[in-house]
């Protein structure tokens, strides 16, 4: 009984799907796999203790019953096996995270109801860490997954060890790092019916045994999507994708291993495609549009990672990195429909350089520390030119062409703490503290001229540009956390922690009416507990919560700037209270089936608009945050059975999201977004090291909505009229197809 009421008395986090031989892959220095681990067919046994896998939520190795954070861990073979293609995909398997996506560059996310909005240019409410490197931008959620090890989602603020702009959480992405022996990965899929396909491969092995290793790894992926331009007939929702990434691993002797990460990633999709429609429930998969809205990325970097064991009881890590995104949209349609009237043209580049040096050290059995620094400087840079023609709207044969420039520059500061203090052995308490100090300056240049005529935007003549005043923002802030961790046995611990997360502020761009916002910041109280049964057939993990953010950033406006032009413009909404409970469970009825799954309630509300009402001189017609589900989940089953020399796997899924609104300002009307189920099923043969398999997604062809902008929006810049309605993205259809993957 008392084991019973520890289990139920909060959930959260657990390895979701059944964690297979390549879950073993998570230990950082490269291992030769057993024989019998060597290919799919054995990653499609039932696993035996998903608790075991090793994650490094608190920057240190530890395994997911231990570590008291709220963390889910979506191993390598998860992803390949549920087809799973883009970063932002895990959300599928992850309670409370929530993410939506309105074209290849920007991206909406947000953990337990709070996150950003869909301003590439926002400072992330999410952490996005990529081999422990810092994504300043939250449109990575879009990049290829290629050879990962796992994927590690945390819940509540993450301040403490990964820094500022994680008042919402952290994704941690860790890549599979080279082996030392000879091994090769690869794999892809097709699907209908619209001409879905992806190949991937990675090849690793030793350039000296035991000294040196090499990983080289690339993936390609390509869709026309479910959305058409009927006035150009084209795919409005067509995502092309290609990455290439290599790693050196050198140990020149047990205690010092240097590894060295690089990468380019190729995006090329549509953006904003957004369908005129009439309210939340007309499911328009058409636009008409007078330009393709094809946005162009390149992301590339490298970074090394030097670990150092100093004596017997500490580890020193020194980790830099260089980071470089470019983006170009050749023509983009700023009026979302059939009346050519505005078109634009842009190109950004955002550079980051950052270094950490982080030393963990452990004194005695019963305490250990972990301290740290870091810095990071970022530069983004970008113009843009629009044109509007006045022709359509007012019978004048006129030309309003408008250039812009936008600088931006931050750096970042922090020195962080953390003490590991264990009175008993089964007892843990763990404080932490991170000084966290930021600059950012911005800056810019606009222009305008009229020109007679009917001007296309590749004719427009380049407008002479007058610089405007530069503006900064700097703020230094504590975040402490504190956690008090019991083991009550080795099945199962509790734990409850206090800590505080902070989101620097930002800058709205050069025609902004209002130029800067604040930062916000959340305090939250969290209550876990993991078990898992002794036999291992049983776990189950979860937390409940409560976060109180002050001066929110959440929502944003489509305004008419000060050249004439719309533009969106970020503001704090207020002040916001959130409270919920996870779960996460993994259970065996027998050894061939497997039942996983997650299920995330989160009531965020808006509790005080004062500050969104001083900005804007507007009231809010609901609390809600745009686009936050009250409730998700996911379930799945698989179900193994030998044929032969092989094993047939037997899949079904189901991911739903509850009602949310859509993204409103206005005043008296706040569309609610139906909620919605997806079915998913998956037929898989694996036989040795090769698997072949057929799938469905989405089975039932359910229609829900990707992202939604009610009207008020569009009625700010145009006015009332056939220019202006709700505009809607919906979701992916039924997509159905066969797959494959081996590994030698």
């Amino acid at each position: 009984m008392h084991r019973t009421v520890h289990m139920l008395l909060s959930a959260s986090i657990i390895a979701l799907s059944s964690t297979t031989a390549y879950a073993q892959d998570a230990e950082p220095v490269a291992q030769e796999p057993a024989p019998a681990e060597a290919g799919p067919a054995a990653a499609e046994q039932p696993a035996e203790g998903d608790q075991t896998i090793v994650v490094t939520a608190r920057k240190r190795e530890e395994t997911l019953q231990d570590v008291p954070v709220a963390v889910t861990a979506v191993t390598g073979e998860v992803i390949e096996k549920r087809g799973l293609v883009q970063v932002k995909d895990v959300a599928a398997l992850t309670p409370s995270l929530n993410v939506n996506s309105d074209g290849v560059g920007r991206v909406f996310i947000a953990v337990r109801g709070v996150g950003t909005t869909l301003v590439g240019t926002v400072q992330p409410g999410v952490g996005i860490f990529v081999d422990g490197i810092y994504q300043p931008n939250s449109s990575y959620l879009n990049n290829p997954l290629v050879d990962v090890d796992r994927v590690e989602v945390l819940r509540g603020p993450q301040g403490t060890l990964y820094g500022k702009n994680t008042l919402g959480g952290a994704i941690s992405v860790i890549t599979r790092q080279p082996t030392n022996r000879f091994d090769v990965r690869g794999g892809g899929s097709y699907a209908g019916p619209d001409n879905a396909w992806d190949a991937f491969g990675s090849v690793s092995g030793p350039i000296i045994d035991d000294k040196l290793q090499f990983k080289v790894a690339g993936s390609h992926r390509e869709q026309e999507g479910f959305i058409k331009n009927t006035l150009l007939d084209t795919d409005a929702n067509a995502l092309n994708m290609d990455s290439l990434a290599g790693s050196l691993r050198a140990s020149p002797n047990e205690d010092i291993v240097l590894t060295v990460n690089g990468y380019y990633d190729w995006v090329k999709g549509g953006s904003i495609p957004y369908s005129h429609i009439d309210g939340p429930t007309d499911y328009e998969r058409t636009v008409e549009y007078n330009a393709t809205n094809t946005q162009y990325f390149e992301y590339k970097g490298i970074n090394a990672k030097l670990e150092v064991a100093a004596g017997t009881d500490s580890n020193v890590t020194l980790i830099g990195s260089y980071d470089q995104r470019d983006g170009h949209t050749p023509d983009l349609d700023g009026d979302f429909n059939s009346i050519d009237v505005v078109h634009q043209t842009s190109r950004d580049e955002l550079k980051t350089a950052a270094v950490e040096l982080r030393v963990d050290s452990e004194w005695s059995d019963q305490f250990s520390t972990l301290f740290g620094a870091y810095y990071s400087h970022e530069e983004l840079s970008g113009e843009s030119q629009s044109v509007t023609r006045f022709l359509p709207l007012i019978g004048v044969n006129l030309t309003r062409v408008n250039g812009t420039e936008d600088s931006r520059e931050g750096d970042s500061y922090a020195a962080f703490g953390n003490v590991f203090w264990k009175p008993k052995s089964d007892l843990e308490v763990a404080l932490g503290l991170r000084l966290d100090h930021e600059k950012r300056t911005a800056g810019g240049a606009l222009g305008q001229t009229l020109l007679p005529g009917f001007v296309e935007l590749e004719d427009a003549p380049d407008v002479t540009l007058t610089d405007i005043d530069e503006v900064d923002i700097e703020s230094t802030k504590l975040l402490p956390k504190a956690t008090l961790t019991k083991h009550w046995s080795e099945d199962l611990m509790t734990y409850a922690s206090i800590s505080k997360g902070f989101r620097g502020g930002g800058f709205n761009g050069p025609t902004a009416p209002f130029r800067t916002y604040k930062g916000d910041s959340v305090w939250t109280y969290e209550l876990g507990s993991k078990y898992i049964s002794a036999d291992r057939r049983l776990s189950l993990a979860g937390a409940i919560f409560y976060n109180d953010y002050k001066d929110y950033i959440g929502l944003n406006q489509f305004v008419v700037g000060t050249d004439g032009n719309a533009v969106t413009v970020d503001l704090n909404t207020g002040d916001v209270k959130s409270y919920g409970a996870e779960i996460e469970v993994m259970f065996r009825p027998v050894r061939a089936w497997t039942l996983s799954g997650g299920a995330s309630y989160v009531h965020a509300r808006i509790t005080n608009s004062d500050i969104y009402f001083e900005t804007t001189g507007k009231e809010l017609a609901s609390d809600r945050l745009p686009f936050q589900p009250d409730w998700t989940f996911n379930l799945n089953s698989d179900y193994v059975v030998p044929v032969g020399s092989g094993d047939l796997t037997f899949y079904a899924g189901l991911v739903g999201k509850g009602s949310r609104i859509g993204a409103s300002i206005s005043e008296t009307r706040a569309p609610v977004l139906k909620s919605y189920v997806l079915a998913n099923a998956a037929l898989t043969y694996s036989i040795g090291n090769v698997e072949v398999g057929a799938f469905v997604n989405n089975l039932f062809d359910k229609n829900y909505y990707n992202s939604f902008i009610e009207k008020t929006t569009l009625e700010n810049v145009f006015g009332p009229g056939p220019l202006a309605s709700d505009l809607g993205i919906i979701g992916d259809k039924r997509r159905y197809g066969v797959r494959t993957r081996f590994r030698f």
